[in-house]
């Protein structure tokens, strides 16, 4: 059974998929396809049901509840780091309040939080992720919303944290921000889903166990980071919570829906809902 995964190209993301790239990890049975795009490109596709398995924003997961389903392992959290806002120099948040954002699209998590932070809605300007960092550093733009290895590159081109949305999100809630998700189509079947759960994880504990091989597949999905940024990047994005939400995980999960929904960003019900 040919399954399409789709994840985003970045080192963590791809460090996951690394214990099927490499044929360590028995498919049994399944052809696994890598479809590697940016994260709001696999929001879009997501959102037309195009994959059987894909990394995707939690923001973008009650838009897709009805056709995916959350797969309990795969997920990117920050316990108190996450995606950054950044200028040429340090802005509170009222004057990031006033000004034009550039962000990395409207369907990721890291805007959501944003505007969570800021407290509702802010002039926005959506860009590709990696063209952000570029596109402030240059002038083009004032202020922009990094995610991806731009959190720990963006003192090479000589800008300012202004916010860490994670830090902003663990003082407000005591949690870890929960970024990236993955899930699987609903329309494979119980069995299917939790067969394929299970080769999934074990590609994850895979990387893990052979961390040195599949951090050198991982980094050449890292713009600009050398080996030892990249695997401090891995580890801040592949943990524990990346193998099992467990309770915290989870909780974390609901409370940003929740809180999303009470503020009108989707129709309820929001439903959270994990193959077991």
């Amino acid at each position: 059974m040919l399954v399409r995964v789709g994840f985003s190209a970045d080192p963590d993301d791809a460090f996951m998929f690394w214990g099927l790239a490499s044929g360590t990890v028995d498919p049994r049975g399944f052809e696994f396809e890598p479809v590697i795009e940016d994260i709001q490109t696999l929001n879009e596709m997501a959102l037309e049901g195009k994959l059987e398995v894909t990394a995707i924003s939690l923001a973008a997961y009650p838009l897709v509840q009805d056709r995916y389903v959350l797969l309990p392992h795969g997920a990117s959290m920050g316990a108190g780091y996450g995606p950054i806002v950044v200028a040429r120099e340090r802005l509170s948040l009222d004057e990031l309040r006033r000004e034009e954002i550039v962000i990395p699209g409207k369907l990721t998590t890291a805007y959501l939080v944003l505007k969570m932070a800021l407290g509702g809605e802010f002039e926005a300007r959506v860009l590709p992720f990696d063209r952000i960092l570029p596109e402030v550093a240059s002038g083009a733009a004032r202020v922009g919303l990094l995610i991806h290895e731009g959190q720990l590159t963006y003192r090479d081109a000589g800008l300012e944290k202004c916010l860490d949305l994670g830090e902003w999100w663990l003082l407000e809630t005591g949690l870890p921000l929960p970024l990236g998700i993955n899930v699987a189509r609903r329309d494979l079947g119980l069995d299917v889903l939790r067969e394929l759960s299970a080769v999934l994880r074990e590609s994850i504990d895979a990387a893990l166990a052979h961390r040195h091989e599949a951090l050198e597949y991982a980094l050449a999905f890292g713009r600009g980071l050398d080996d030892d940024r990249g695997d401090r990047f891995v580890g801040m994005y592949v943990n524990e919570l990346t193998r099992d939400y467990g309770e915290e995980g989870r909780e974390a999960v609901r409370e940003l829906l929740s809180r999303a929904e009470a503020a009108g960003a989707y129709e309820p019900p929001v439903r959270v809902e994990f193959v077991e």
